[in-house]
């Protein structure tokens, strides 16, 4: 039996998990909060401490590091930082992003050379916002750094080579997941001139060795990693519920599309994660909510004392905007308005209905590419509502599964660094992670519910087509 450890940096806090190697069982937990602003990324490494306190790392031999993504850490000809570190969740490089799609050549140009279209969070953005708006820090700039390299790289006692994964690099923009090259030439075309991009390792590769001999696996970014320790595969896809929603599922190929709906990344074993965004997700429920005097637990109770499909009611969840469909200037539409339609349970249930349908619009979107989705997973704690669980199998037409609450990204980081070790020992191959339990949860099936699913999806598309025709076809 070997012991390794999975550490999940996020945007408030450090996750420690230590496990035993052959069977993925969890043997201690670490917890510590921390600054999620702009700022010196030394507090990651302070809370790492205090998340280790006790003795919660020994007899570890590995370690994986998981960390929220699209940050950026540059760096000067001495490593040191030019600036506080810029996290994913600015929002200041909208303009910047805007500027980037049209300097390549628009949408389809970026998909084709990068697997995404620029959005604010990502790195390339964020080097536009600095050349524009610090140019002093700008030229400065010597290398470049994400959250989850950088903390491989302290443990490792700050060595001369930097490294990351190809999954924290394919969500820079910067990195295409489809050649597995980076593309020096939209760092000059965002910052100006070059910098220097960290080596790139494969799933199963070391990062190096601490001081002390302790291994450190590659690493990688957030949802990589979540997908990962909940031990997904082909055939899995994965709908996050947070105030807006993102759809990945795991595939053997880079998808390139040129609308730039599909942003192409690569996961943590060699595979691949098309991903579909949407802007609106359980904002939808909680706007409703509000609007009705109630909690979510209260919506989802009236939304079951109705009927699918609301007694004709239909919202298009577009509040704010639409990436899938790309609507971003657009509102939502709420559509079906008679007499006996208009009560506080129809309306609940349209909330519920409409933000599953736009994100089965979305999961629609990786299927008509050639994804099978034969199973859903559902994250979130709005995966926990009644109503959504009652609703979500029909609509999706496929079983949905809804994990127990788990540290599933340090649990990936974890099992990354089990992998890394047993090919150090031998014991693995290169192609072959260590074979832990997937996630345990609930599932729920569709049963004779798919006719009726299917009803509600047909009323929700003709709001759609009627409302905004072509727009989800045009991407």
């Amino acid at each position: 039996m070997g012991i390794v450890a999975g550490l999940d940096s996020s945007t408030e806090s450090t996750r420690i998990v230590v496990c035993d190697t052959d069977t993925g069982a969890v043997l201690r937990q670490g917890y510590a909060p921390h600054p999620h602003t702009e700022g010196d990324p030394q507090a990651w490494l302070i809370s790492l401490g205090e998340a280790a306190a006790g003795g919660l790392l020994e007899g570890v031999q590995a370690i994986g590091v998981s960390a929220q993504q699209h940050g950026l850490l540059a760096l000067d000809a001495g490593g040191v930082l030019v600036r506080p570190a810029m996290l994913g969740n600015d929002k200041r490089m909208q303009p910047s992003a805007a500027d980037l799609t049209d300097a390549l050549g628009g949408r389809a140009a970026w998909a084709q050379a990068v697997g995404s279209v620029p959005q604010p969070g990502q790195m390339v953005a964020k080097l536009r916002w600095l050349a524009r708006n610090e140019p002093e820090s700008a030229q400065r700039i010597a290398a470049l750094l994400q959250p989850h390299d950088w903390l491989v790289w302290q443990l490792l006692g700050r060595p001369l080579r930097r490294t990351t994964d190809r999954g924290d690099a394919s969500g820079t923009g910067l990195w295409s997941a489809a050649t597995g090259s980076w593309r020096p030439d939209l760092v000059e075309l965002a910052l100006g001139r070059q910098a220097v991009l960290p080596d790139v390792l494969a799933p199963a590769e070391p990062a190096g060795h601490t001081p002390e001999g302790l291994l450190i696996s590659a690493g990688t970014g957030e949802t990589m990693a979540a997908a990962f320790g909940l031990g997904v595969g082909p055939g899995d896809a994965v709908i996050s519920l947070g105030a807006s929603g993102s759809v990945f599922a795991v595939h053997h190929e880079a998808l390139v599309d040129d609308s730039g709906t599909i942003t192409s990344l690569a996961d943590a074993t060699g595979m691949h994660l098309p991903v579909v965004h949407t802007l609106n997700a359980v904002r939808v429920l909680r706007g409703t909510a509000e609007l009705l005097g109630t909690d979510l637990p209260g919506l989802s109770e009236l939304a079951l004392a109705s009927s699918p499909g609301s007694s004709g009611l239909v919202l298009l969840p577009y509040l704010e905007g639409e990436r899938t469909p790309h609507l971003p200037h657009t509102a939502g539409t709420l559509a079906g308005l008679r007499r006996e339609s208009m009560k506080r349970e129809h309306l609940a249930r349209a909330a519920f209905e409409g933000m599953l349908c736009g994100l089965t619009d979305a999961l629609d979107v990786l299927r008509t590419r050639g994804v099978q989705v034969r199973r859903v997973f559902l994250l979130g704690p709005a995966a926990e509502l009644p109503a959504v669980q009652a609703i979500a199998p029909a609509l999706f037409g496929t079983q949905i599964v809804v994990p127990q609450p788990a540290d599933y990204a340090a649990l990936g980081a974890a099992r990354q660094a089990a992998w890394a070790l047993g090919v150090q020992q031998g014991v693995l191959a290169p192609h072959e992670p260590p074979m832990w339990p997937a996630a345990a949860g609930q599932a729920f099936d569709p049963g004779e519910d798919l006719a009726v699913g299917q009803a509600v999806r047909q009323q929700y598309a003709a709001v759609r087509e009627q409302t905004h025709p072509g727009a989800l076809q045009a991407g």
